[in-house]
């Protein structure tokens, strides 16, 4: 059994792991980091010491569908934005429209989301969220003409701070109007 000390080195080398990472780290890779294994439950109750102590500072301990990476609070976000004024993307009503249909109906095809919208779909609004892989061809239907079938990836379940999609809001809220996308 590892003692106090390695414990306390062991999540040392995690905080520091995530906290300089652009991406999740799943426990696969955090187990990577050390040349003895630490079992999956030692990372786990290690990971929730880390966020329990992260938990009234600048950024949090997050699980999301690829791992666990730290984030900055959400009232920060605005004044991080100062310091990298990029352009942020906006996307259009038709456009979120679209991934709010491949989100709660996936997988569908592009016929399955003209006919929820009611209008022909305009073939950027695809590209636009697959260059930002949020979405992806998964497959093709067993119907003639083999269209694509699309689906959400775990980047957009990131990007969203999701772990998987039955985290999503409820759709009633949506249609209510009370859930406003901002990301």
């Amino acid at each position: 059994m590892t003692d106090l000390n390695n414990i306390s080195k062991i999540k040392q080398i995690l905080e520091v792991a995530l906290l300089t990472t652009a991406n999740p780290l799943s426990l696969d890779d955090l187990q990577k980091l050390f040349s003895e294994k630490i079992e999956r439950s030692t990372l786990r109750m290690l990971l929730d010491e880390l966020k329990t102590e992260w938990q009234d500072r600048t950024m949090e301990l997050v699980l999301v569908a690829s791992g666990y990476r730290f984030k900055a609070r959400d009232e920060y976000s605005s004044y991080l934005m100062r310091l990298n004024p990029e352009r942020v993307a906006k996307y259009s009503r038709a456009v979120m429209e679209v991934l709010a249909i491949v989100a709660y109906r996936q997988p569908v095809t592009r016929g399955d989301i003209e006919e929820i919208r009611g209008v022909a779909l305009n073939p950027n609004a695809i590209r636009q969220l697959q260059e930002r892989d949020w979405i992806d061809v998964i497959g093709q239907k067993e119907v003639p003409g083999r269209p694509s079938l699309y689906a959400t990836t775990k980047h957009f379940l990131n990007d969203f701070n999701l772990r998987s999609l039955s985290e999503l809001p409820d759709i009633e809220s949506f249609l209510q109007n009370e859930i406003p996308l901002n990301v």
